[in-house]
């Protein structure tokens, strides 16, 4: 384990030089070392027109029952699409059972949601649009409502060659939008392409963040156990340790399997210091309470705890991390070098009414 990691770490560093180039695909800008891991497909059907009226329908509150909230309200471009609260709020004032998730990078994403229950942007994108705690308006309604009005029929044609407005053309429009939604352009990425020089602190927090510990040989943070590779996720689910008993099953709300109470989704970390508060319910505010739970306070008598964390610390029969102050400092340094300031500023990611 020891040797993966930090194998792993070394071909972070040397990836500045061996991928240093950005890949132009349909009017998507990729950097090489995040060319896998997507379906082909769902980048060559990418159409501008369908990009074009998807935004509209983004941000468009005409989707919601009383025409008080959109997709946007949950996902604002300058929280890197969250929206700054423990738990959305969606119409009349009503609380999701969850926060809302960053829609960074969603071309690689696979099982959305923090339970993953879903398993495409397309099978996702019209849910929140009828549940009666964020959108509320049945599809049949919000279809009757776009071909009612008088921007949307001409917008459905130019994309899709008819005015006909479908549930299938709904989702598509919206999942293609979603899809254009890159974040490939932080200090971390310009690191990668030789285009920036990382601090000492930085590097360290690199380091430490993408070693697993092993007590009295390598001291790390643990953190690229789940947050593993270029994009910061390993597209499955872990008990963190955050409660002994749970309120929300989470990935056993869609399995149904015991095993699964507790396991959630593994977020995304690019951009992660414009997301707070964190986790599924927003229980913490900062990334060092982050940090904190997983050095000092996870609970080890959680059932089904993710064994990569029960196991890990820095110290010869350490019971928890037991990262030093400096250390800790390190990662949430290199943390922030993961922030994008040009995602979240990208005029084509704004909302097209303002």
């Amino acid at each position: 384990m020891r040797f993966q990691y930090i194998i792993l770490f070394f071909v972070l560093i040397s990836c500045k030089t061996e991928h240093s180039e950005r890949i132009n695909t349909n009017y998507l800008e990729i950097p090489s070392y995040l060319d896998f891991g997507y379906d082909a497909e769902d980048v060559s059907s990418l159409d501008e027109d369908k990009v074009s009226l998807g935004r509209f329908l983004f941000f468009d509150p005409i989707l919601s029952r009383d025409s008080s909230v959109s997709c946007a309200s949950c996902h604002q471009p300058a929280k890197a699409f969250t929206d700054g609260k423990a738990k959305s709020i969606g119409i009349d004032g009503q609380e999701s059972k969850r926060s809302a998730m960053s829609l960074a990078n969603l071309l690689w994403r696979k099982r959305l949601m923090w339970d993953g229950a879903f398993e495409s942007l397309e099978d996702q994108a019209l849910q929140p649009i009828e549940a009666s705690n964020e959108m509320d308006l049945p599809i049949a309604d919000a279809i009757a409502r776009l071909t009612g009005s008088e921007r949307y029929p001409p917008l459905f044609e130019k994309a899709f060659g008819t005015a006909e407005i479908t549930e299938s053309r709904l989702a598509t429009a919206i999942a293609q939008f979603e899809r254009t939604l890159l974040s490939t352009n932080s200090k971390y990425d310009q690191y990668l392409l030789g285009e920036y020089e990382p601090t000492t602190q930085e590097l360290s927090g690199l380091q430490l963040f993408f070693t697993h510990p092993t007590a009295g040989e390598e001291r790390g943070g643990n953190c690229g156990d789940c947050h593993s590779g270029f994009l910061m996720i390993n597209q499955s689910f872990h008990n963190t340790g955050l409660d002994a008993e749970f309120i929300d099953s989470g990935r056993a709300d869609v399995t149904g399997f015991s095993f699964d109470v507790g396991r959630f989704k593994t977020p995304s970390l690019r951009n992660i210091a414009l997301t707070a508060p964190y986790m599924h319910d927003g229980r913490f505010s900062t990334l060092e309470e982050v940090l904190d739970h997983y050095n000092e306070h996870v609970m080890l008598n959680s059932p089904g705890l993710d064994p990569l964390i029960a196991a890990a610390s820095n110290e010869e029969g350490g019971e928890t991390l037991q990262l030093t102050a400096q250390e800790k400092e390190d990662i949430i340094v290199f943390l922030q070098m993961l922030s994008d300031q040009d995602f979240i500023n990208n005029t084509k990611h704004q909302n097209p009414f303002e």
